[in-house]
């Protein structure tokens, strides 16, 4: 893999685990999710008009990754508030494609190969190793991410076919983005009224941002990269971000754990790494 992909790959897992420590360091990590959200559309909409519109057989897919994505973004920030990111992060990004793997053959009747097997066995042991931080007083923070795990799997199967249904990859996703926060956002109004969350907007929108572009910068390098090297390779590069995710809560979040929380995220790292290169 030449240098530069490789570099923008990684800092692409980096942008990621990135985002999600935004939310898990902000005051109000409901509405924060929703304002990331909210940047990543930002960030699409110049693009859009360069782009052909998806295909109309994509369009319900479309909708119903938008109530996923909602979902999605909720359990994040209810995760990120009982539970700390070292956490949260390894087992929703761990365990989805898991599920994914486990549910292929079913759901699109697409075999599981050996090194799937041999990933979802590590992944499980991964997982196994945070019933001692459950312990502790983990119990909800898991409970939350193992939740997500299922509606990440969730989109990711919709997403999948509705990218094939659409008549360009990438245009799909782009106006993916633009329906969640319309739906965070309503439901943050409904929630609490239009004062607070204007105001929460107009302090944090900076962040919001940030956290949007990080989320969709993340997303287009690794399609790039796709062109470039083989996609499982690249695919097996961006789960570095769980590694990234325990690095940034050890030294910029000052997150105190057990041992067991990082052995957990090395060995549920490791497992998406198998995974993802059979």
């Amino acid at each position: 893999m030449p240098i530069d992909v490789l570099f923008l790959v990684l800092l692409g897992a980096l942008l990621h685990a990135s985002w999600n420590a935004l939310v898990k360091a902000g005051s109000d990590k409901a509405l924060d999710a929703t304002l990331i959200a909210a940047g990543a559309a930002a960030c699409s909409i110049p693009f859009l008009p360069f782009l052909p519109l998806p295909g109309a057989a994509a369009v319900p897919f479309l909708f119903a990754s938008a109530v996923l994505q909602f979902l999605y973004f909720r359990l994040v920030a209810a995760a990120y508030t009982a539970g700390d990111i070292s956490l949260v992060y390894p087992i929703m990004r761990g365990v989805a494609p898991l599920i994914v793997a486990a549910a292929s053959n079913l759901l699109l009747g697409e075999a599981v190969s050996p090194a799937a097997l041999a990933g979802i066995i590590i992944i499980s042991a991964g997982i196994l190793t945070l019933a001692f931080e459950a312990r502790r007083g983990g119990r909800r923070a898991i409970i939350l991410s193992l939740a997500n795990a299922v509606v990440i799997a969730g989109y990711t199967f919709v997403d999948g076919v509705g990218a094939r249904l659409s008549s360009n990859p990438v245009s799909y996703t782009l106006w993916m983005s633009l329906l969640p926060p319309a739906l965070l956002f309503s439901w943050a109004f409904y929630q609490r009224g239009w004062a607070p969350v204007a105001n929460h907007v107009r302090r944090n929108w900076l962040r919001g941002l940030a956290g949007g572009c990080g989320s969709i910068l993340s997303y287009g390098f690794a399609l790039w990269a796709m062109t470039k090297a083989p996609v499982a390779v690249v695919a097996a590069l961006r789960e570095t971000s769980i590694l990234f995710a325990v690095a940034i809560s050890v030294f910029i979040l000052k997150e105190s754990a057990s041992h067991w929380r990082y052995v957990a995220a090395a060995v549920i790292a490791l497992g998406v790494l198998v995974m993802r290169l059979g």
